[in-house]
C-alpha cells in the first residue's frame, strides 16, 4: 500500500497576528498567504505546513486543555546541538517551555502558543530513525516509562554552553542528573 505523507496541520484561532508572531519566532515559518480569515505558512519548500484560521464566530474554550483533541505538533532538529541552541534562542526572547522530556528515543521541549496549544521541538536521540525506531519497538525502559524523563532545561543547556557533549547530556538527563516535576499538562497553564 503507498502511503500518503504528513502535509500540514489547521488550527483554529481568534488570535490570528499573535499565532503567525508567534510560529514565526518559534519554528522559524514565513507567510505565504494571510488573508482577514486566516493566513498559510511554512518552513520549507512546501506551499503551506501550517494554517490558521481565524473565522467570525469563533470562541475560545476556557476548558481546552482538559477536552480531548490535538495535544500537540512537533518539529525535529537534526541534532541535539541544534535542540539545546534553539532553547537558547528562545529564551532570550521571553519563551520559556512547559514540559521538557527525554523519551528515550526523542529529547523533547514543548512550548506552549498563544492558544495554548503545545508545539514540540525535539532531537532524534540516536541520530537515526531506524535505530530510534528499533529502540522505542523493543526497549523495556521505553515499556516501563513511554512518557519520559523530566528535567529542567536551564541546568542542562548550563552543562552544554560548559562544553558538555550533547549526546553526555542525553545520557545524564536519563539517569535522573536534572531533575524536573512534571506538570499536569492537562491543567491551565501548568
Amino acid at each position: 500500500m503507498k502511503t500518503p505523507a504528513f502535509h500540514h496541520v489547521n488550527l483554529k484561532t481568534t488570535r490570528l497576528q499573535a499565532m503567525i508572531d508567534w510560529y514565526v519566532a518559534v519554528v522559524g515559518m514565513r507567510v505565504t498567504h494571510q488573508a482577514p480569515v486566516g493566513a498559510w505558512l511554512t518552513n520549507d519548500a512546501a506551499n503551506h505546513r501550517l494554517a490558521l484560521l481565524s473565522l467570525p464566530g469563533y470562541a475560545d474554550d476556557p476548558e481546552k486543555e482538559r477536552h480531548t483533541g490535538l495535544h500537540h505538533t512537533a518539529f525535529e532538529y537534526t541534532s541535539l546541538a541544534d535542540l539545546y541552541d534553539s532553547y537558547r534562542r528562545l529564551e532570550q526572547h521571553g519563551l520559556k517551555p512547559r514540559v521538557c522530556l527525554d523519551h528515550g528515543m526523542t529529547t523533547s521541549l514543548y512550548y506552549a502558543d498563544p492558544d495554548g496549544n503545545l508545539v514540540e521541538l525535539q532531537a532524534d536521540n540516536f541520530g537515526d530513525w531506524s535505530k530510534s525506531t528499533a529502540w522505542m519497538a523493543t526497549s523495556s525502559e521505553f515499556a516501563a516509562n513511554p512518557i519520559g524523563v523530566p528535567f529542567d532545561p536551564a541546568k542542562v543547556y548550563a552543562a552544554y554552553a560548559a562544553g558538555a557533549a550533547p549526546q553526555d547530556l542525553q545520557k545524564r538527563v536519563i539517569a535522573g542528573e536534572f531533575p524536573a516535576a512534571m506538570p499536569d499538562l492537562a491543567a491551565p497553564g501548568s
